[in-house]
């Protein structure tokens, strides 16, 4: 019908294991290949180490840790990046493997299944069901809130 509008968002996509997982585009930076990363004296465990970008310091995020996922084993390929831009300056998840950028239907949108238990159930926002896999859609926000990291 001419007029009705079908509500669209589009997500950056990435894998930790099998777990397919999307973020708001709009938050992207840039994605990128494994970056040589510097560890961080008393940092939270969540915070693998900083990177640097052109000159710009970098913090890195493990989100297999920050989500409370199984470790990556020694034998997995190094992790990707996905940077975020934040109101306090750009942050990198490390991720498995990069998806794609997609859009999907604000109508297939589902609260998270009660499956979803932990941590992980505070910072997945919904989900979307697509042909034979199942999209998290995660909270930036939540995930990079520095009082949550810090406590991790």
């Amino acid at each position: 019908m001419r007029g009705e509008r079908v509500s669209e968002k589009i997500l950056c996509t990435f894998y930790l294991g099998d777990l397919y997982f999307g973020i708001d585009v709009r938050g992207v930076q840039e994605v990128m290949s494994n970056h040589e990363l510097t560890p961080v004296p008393l940092a939270p465990e969540v915070i693998t180490g900083l990177m640097n970008v052109r000159g710009q310091i970098i913090p890195a995020v493990d989100l297999r840790c920050r989500l409370e996922l199984e470790r990556r084993d020694d034998d997995q390929p190094a992790p990707m990046n996905v940077v975020l831009q934040t109101d306090d300056g750009p942050v990198s998840l490390l991720v498995d493997r990069i998806g794609d950028v997609m859009e999907v239907d604000e109508q297939q949108f589902e609260t998270p299944p009660e499956t979803v238990t932990g941590v992980a159930r505070d910072l997945i926002v919904g989900t979307y069901k697509l042909e034979g896999q199942l999209l998290l859609e995660l909270d930036t926000d939540r995930l990079l809130d520095e009082p949550t990291l810090v406590e991790a």
